[in-house]
C-alpha cells in the first residue's frame, strides 16, 4: 500500500492506493530474468563440468561415463602430470616472459602516445590497429623464415617474442586509454622537483596505472597461455613444447583414454581461472579506467 496526500480546504487528507499486484508483477519479472540467466549460465558452463566429470571417470570414456562421478578416479591426473607436467612448466615460463616483455614495451609506448602531442601519433595508432588485424598465420609464417635464419626455432625466447608480438598492440591500446586520464599536473610537479622523464614515468605514472597494467598483463598471459598457432609453427621438435601443443599431440596417442586428456585440459585451465579470480577487481577497474576523463 502507498499513501498519497491531498490538501483540500487547508486540510490534508491521505488516501491509500493498493500497489500489490504491480509489485507482484515486477517480482515475477525479476524472477523470470533470474531463472533465464541461471539457465544460460548452466548451458555455458556445462562443457566445463563435463570436462571435469570425464577427467574423473575410471574408464575415461566420455560417451558411456556417468553424469556424475560416483566413484572418481585420479588415474587420469597422475598420467597427465607425468606426461604433461613439463609442458605446463614450459607454458608458464613462456607466458610470464611474454607478460614482462609486453609490459616493458607497451607501457612506455602507451604513455608517449597518450601524453605527447605529435602529428604522427594518429598514424602510429592506425598502424597498431592494423597490426591487430593481421592474421596470425601470416605472422607465424614470416617469423618461421626469420627464426630459421636467427636460430630461434624450438626456443623459449623465440616463442616469447612471437607471443609478445600478438599481445603488445592490444596492451598499448588499453594502456593508452587509461594513461590519457592521468592529469599532466602531477607529472609536471615531479618534473619541477627535479625528476626526469624516466623517473616521473616510473615513480608517478606506473603506480597510478596499476589496475590497467595488471589488466594488460593478464590479457598478455592469456594470449600466450592459449597460443597454439605459434607453438605449432615455430617448434619442430619435442625440446620446447607448450601445453596446448602437448594436448594436441597427446590426443592422438591417448584417444582411448579420455580421462588423461580431460585431466590435462583441466590442469591447463587452472592457472587462467586462478588469475582471473585473483585479479577480478583490478580487471574491472582497469577495463573502465579510460572510459571517463
Amino acid at each position: 500500500m502507498t499513501t498519497t496526500s491531498i490538501v483540500t480546504g487547508g486540510r490534508q487528507t491521505r488516501r491509500f492506493a493498493p500497489v500489490g499486484p504491480r509489485r507482484h508483477r515486477g517480482d515475477r519479472r525479476h524472477l523470470g530474468y533470474t531463472v533465464l540467466g541461471v539457465l544460460i549460465l548452466a548451458i555455458m558452463l556445462f562443457p566445463v563440468y563435463w570436462m571435469v566429470n570425464a577427467s574423473l571417470q575410471p574408464s575415461g570414456n566420455t560417451l558411456t561415463g556417468d553424469f556424475f562421478p560416483v566413484n572418481p578416479s585420479f588415474a587420469g591426473y597422475e598420467k597427465a602430470i607425468a606426461d604433461q607436467g613439463g609442458h605446463l612448466v614450459t607454458s608458464l615460463v613462456i607466458s610470464l616472459g611474454t607478460v614482462v616483455l609486453s609490459l616493458a614495451i607497451a607501457a612506455p609506448a602507451a604513455y608517449a602516445l597518450a601524453q605527447f602531442r605529435f602529428r604522427w601519433i594518429s598514424i602510429a595508432l592506425l598502424v597498431i590497429l592494423i597490426a591487430q588485424m593481421i592474421p596470425g598465420i601470416v605472422i607465424a609464417n614470416a617469423l618461421y623464415s626469420a627464426y630459421n635464419d636467427l636460430g630461434l626455432l624450438n626456443s623459449i625466447p623465440g616463442l616469447i617474442l612471437a607471443d609478445a608480438s600478438h599481445a603488445i598492440p592490444f596492451a598499448i591500446l588499453i594502456l593508452r586509454a587509461s594513461m590519457q586520464t592521468i592529469p599532466p599536473s602531477i607529472v609536471e610537479a615531479a618534473r619541477v622537483d627535479g625528476a626526469g622523464h624516466v623517473r616521473a614515468f616510473v615513480s608517478i605514472v606506473l603506480p597510478v596505472s596499476r589496475n590497467v597494467l595488471i589488466t594488460a598483463g593478464l590479457f598478455a598471459f592469456l594470449f600466450s597461455w592459449s597460443d597454439f598457432l605459434f607453438a605449432l609453427t615455430l617448434t619442430t621438435t619435442e625440446d620446447v613444447r607448450p601445453v596446448t601443443l602437448g594436448i594436441y599431440q597427446y590426443l592422438g596417442s591417448q584417444v582411448s583414454n579420455w580421462s588423461a586428456v580431460m585431466a590435462t585440459a583441466v590442469l591447463s585451465s587452472l592457472p587462467a581461472i586462478l588469475l582471473l579470480v585473483i585479479a577480478q577487481r583490478f580487471i574491472a577497474a582497469g577495463a573502465t579506467g579510460g572510459a571517463v576523463k
